[in-house]
């Protein structure tokens, strides 16, 4: 399938803020190195057009970064991601500069995406009127039109957020989104803190949403069982690198990296019967200060000596299934 987004080699580091002691003392030369947080790391990753492609893994493991980066909201500090052979955003001293409409984000939190004081209409139509999608004359049928598609009726358009529930603000936030016609969505936890009923809803909107229009889309998430629900191809992400991608079918039915198996190990299963929870042993790393080798080896069951020196390489181990484990290239010892 043709690609439409190519994600080729990309890291993402941020630099801690100093306070004025600090920075005092640095110039007098008693402090230490800047504090750099290392959120993603040499990620590489292609999206084909009509697919959707789950990005899973912990909280802190780097995922929404990679998302912010796709959509152009941050710049990669190395590598490249581009979306039809173009650059999605460049940087322009500290501003970043985004150089298409055409990706568009769908945030976690429906009660800090949209602006309390501005009307629902305004809120939609607010994009497509500024680049030209839409002229100022046909902006409100337009409106309409977006509204009815993610279940609202027209009169909606006049009420202010505060005025719909959870669920209802995250249609709006997806109505805004497609008003800019997207070929690509990235969806960073849309339903994270949303009631499981009103989940449901709205991933059944997503779906309908996705055959209607054709939608491409990254999926962040941190629940497996979503992401089995929405994705074509999933991806696997610990402490900001990729560990494995497949076919959902195929991952979900034999995970070939340790933290993949771990993952799927600790989710509750029904008609299992009577077990012993297993967590994953130990915690996530600081990103400010990775483990060397591979980033899993200090919590990873099977691993060895080799796990601490070297960094597995994403290689492909199956039909349209990669790994970063030297479990599946050559050995740990």
């Amino acid at each position: 399938m043709e690609h439409l987004l190519d994600i080729d080699g990309v890291s993402k580091r941020f630099v801690k803020q100093t306070t004025l002691g600090e920075r005092i003392a640095r110039a007098l030369g008693a402090g230490g190195a800047p504090e750099i947080v290392r959120a993603v790391t040499d990620v590489s990753l292609t999206v084909s057009r009509g697919e959707v492609v789950g990005l899973v893994g912990e909280s802190g493991c780097g995922k929404s970064t990679l998302g912010r980066m796709v959509a152009g909201i941050y710049t990669p500090s190395n590598g490249r991601i581009r979306f039809e052979g173009a650059p999605v955003a460049v940087s322009r001293g500290r501003r970043v500069e985004k150089l298409t409409t055409r990706v568009q984000m769908i945030h976690q939190d429906p009660f800090a995406s949209l602006n309390p004081r501005v009307r629902v209409a305004d809120t939609v139509a607010e994009g497509p009127v500024a680049h030209k999608l839409v002229s100022q004359k046909d902006a409100d049928a337009y409106v309409a039109d977006m509204l009815e598609r993610v279940g609202f009726d027209a009169a909606s358009r006049r009420r202010f957020p505060h005025q719909f529930s959870g669920g209802q603000r995250q249609r709006i936030a997806i109505a805004r989104a497609l008003a800019m016609k997207p070929d690509l969505l990235v969806l960073d936890e849309p339903v994270a803190s949303l009631d499981v009923s009103i989940q449901a809803q709205v991933l059944n909107l997503f779906q309908d949403l996705r055959r209607d229009l054709d939608l491409t889309a990254i999926f962040v998430s941190h629940d497996l069982g979503v992401v089995r629900h929405v994705s074509d191809r999933v991806a696997i992400m610990y402490l900001g690198r990729i560990v494995e991608t497949a076919p959902t079918r195929t991952l979900y039915a034999a995970p070939a990296h340790p933290y993949t198996k771990a993952l799927f190990e600790s989710v509750p299963k029904i008609g299992a019967g009577r077990g012993v929870f297993r967590p994953i042993a130990g915690e996530i790393p600081s990103p400010l200060a990775p483990p060397q080798g591979c980033h899993f080896h200090p919590r990873c069951p099977s691993a060895g000596p080799r796990c601490g020196r070297e960094a597995p390489v994403l290689k492909s181990i199956g039909p349209g299934q990669s790994a970063a484990c030297h479990l599946h290239d050559g050995g740990v010892a």
